[in-house]
């Protein structure tokens, strides 16, 4: 199955600390759910420096901001660009060529003093029209080794570094760059043991802070096993999905185990999101198409009765091994919910943040009454491990509207304890300190919320860009540095380079 189909300069150095650009704060503070507002200070972002992140070169319908990663200590910046056009097979290749739709690319920032610079730009040796390299992307927490996905790659290859052909569709591929110093390269090719066409191998990617182990998603294929088996099955269950555990020796890549759900089902989506621990002991894996009316952790996996509800599973490493030691589920779960839409974990992965994009509550802030009413808002929920996994929080927006798709993205911080949600169909026009939300004239403009946690309660803030535009799609990814003092928000959809050029923004 594609993921792309049908339709079809700015500077490079980004100067930190020009004043407001737009990312002064609504909040609404403590957990009473009400969204009456709160101590602008509750989130507590700093001075905010802001900085508008484009690159060199710069195509209509590239959709830079796609997805983000950002290094543990917040100096390397990777945006994945899945519409870019060029058919450059080189590291900081030709890029005025279009001659390839969505062949995509991966652009390297860095921030030198007061200033962003882009250091590469990051193109597949085998790069092809439709590929979608970018669609995902992971960073290592040095900033030395970015994985990147192209969920519609055509390669038949079933082992790392095989051959490149075109003879499955979609059957997906993911790609590994090193830095050394400044210079970047392809390290690796990677390919799925059991590749088939349509698996989407690629469509999530996640990376530990070593960057020896890479855990990349199949969302659509089909295998119909169950579990940790390491061994694929026959194709019994159409696009139920896989996860694949990948470690680095030296240089040399090895897929170390096939991951399944523990009740694998048609159109699961299990590997839709991926998200590893910093150690790379801790996984966490998103099946949002999964079904279960179960509530909590541990519930009725054989429960079918909610479709598309969405469930996330949690696996943990021993030795060689890995083992599901966790099913989780929303406490309030519903057909169309899309639990795990987003999912992330902390450093330690004793907390998890999962994102529901198409959850309907309408209650406002942190806590609220958990009742529908407002189709497709989105919701967060955040578990945390203290020997066994619970749901602590229940977060929605201040500004809760219909359609907003709260979730679209989520990032946790390494402690655990700030987290940035994106919403990039919220309709707000507003800007600046006064944003409230109230106003919906620029549909799809997009925004983000910033929840931050003082002792038990949580505290968030509403960020809104001071050049909002109907479209821009601000918050469809996000990304933290390890301390979640550096933000990172994409805006896909951006025009200020032509229609869906895109552009990032950084806030400190």
């Amino acid at each position: 199955m594609s993921l792309v189909s049908g339709a079809l300069a700015l500077c490079a150095t980004v100067l930190l600390g020009c004043g407001r650009i737009g990312f002064d704060v609504a909040t609404d503070g403590g957990q009473d759910g009400d969204g009456d507002g709160g101590d602008a200070a509750d989130a507590d972002l700093g001075g905010i420096d802001t900085a508008y992140v484009t690159p060199l070169t710069m195509g209509m319908f590239d959709l830079f901001g796609y997805a983000v990663a950002l290094s543990a200590d917040g100096s390397t910046l990777a945006v994945g660009a899945y519409g870019e056009q060029s058919a450059a097979t080189t590291i900081n290749g030709d890029m005025n060529d279009n001659s390839a739709n969505y062949a995509g690319a991966v652009y390297v920032f860095v921030r030198s003093g007061d200033a962003w610079q882009q250091q590469a730009y990051l193109k597949a040796a085998n790069a092809g029209t439709g590929d979608v390299l970018g669609f995902a992307i992971a960073i290592s927490a040095d900033g030395n080794t970015i994985v990147a996905g192209a969920p519609d790659e055509d390669g038949g290859a079933t082992t790392i570094n095989g051959a490149n052909d075109d003879t499955k569709d979609s059957a997906g591929a993911a790609y590994v760059f090193v830095r050394v110093g400044t210079t970047w390269s392809q390290e690796a090719y990677l390919k799925a043991s059991n590749s088939d066409p349509g698996d989407n191998y690629g469509g999530a990617v996640s990376i530990s802070g070593d960057g020896n182990t890479i855990a990349i998603g199949a969302f659509t294929e089909d295998g119909d096993g169950t579990g940790a088996t390491g061994l694929p099955a026959s194709n019994g269950a159409s696009d139920a999905g896989a996860v694949y555990i990948l470690t680095r020796a030296g240089t040399t890549w090895t897929q170390q185990t096939y991951l399944k759900a523990s009740n694998t089902n048609s159109n699961d989506h299990f590997g839709d999101e991926v998200s590893l621990s910093a150690g790379g002991q801790l996984l966490a894996v998103a099946a949002t198409g999964e079904s279960s009316g179960a509530r909590g952790v541990g519930g009725d996996q054989l429960d079918n009765s909610q479709p598309q509800a969405g469930a996330v599973y949690v696996f943990e490493r021993a030795g060689n091994t890995w083992l599901q030691t966790a099913y989780i589920k929303a406490s309030n779960p519903d057909g169309g919910d899309f639990f795990g839409y987003g999912i992330s974990l902390s450093a330690t992965g004793a907390t998890l943040a999962v994102s529901a994009e198409g959850e309907d509550g309408p209650s406002f802030g942190v806590g609220g009454a958990q009742i529908e009413g407002a189709g497709q808002a989105g919701a967060a929920y955040v578990f945390e491990n203290t020997g066994t996994w619970a749901e602590t929080a229940y977060l929605k927006a201040t500004n809760t509207g219909t359609e907003d798709r709260l979730g679209r993205s989520i990032a946790v911080s390494g402690d655990g304890r700030t987290i940035l949600v994106g919403a990039p169909q919220e309709d707000s026009g507003e800007t600046g300190l006064a944003a409230t939300g109230a106003d919906e004239s620029a549909a799809d403009s997009g925004a983000a919320y910033l929840y931050r946690r003082v002792g038990a309660s949580w505290n968030v803030a509403y960020l809104k860009a001071s050049n909002t535009a109907v479209g821009d799609s601000f918050g469809v990814s996000v990304a933290l540095s390890a301390t979640g003092e550096t933000l990172v928000i994409g805006a896909s959809r951006k025009d200020d380079g032509g229609t869906d050029t895109g552009a990032v923004y950084v806030i400190e």
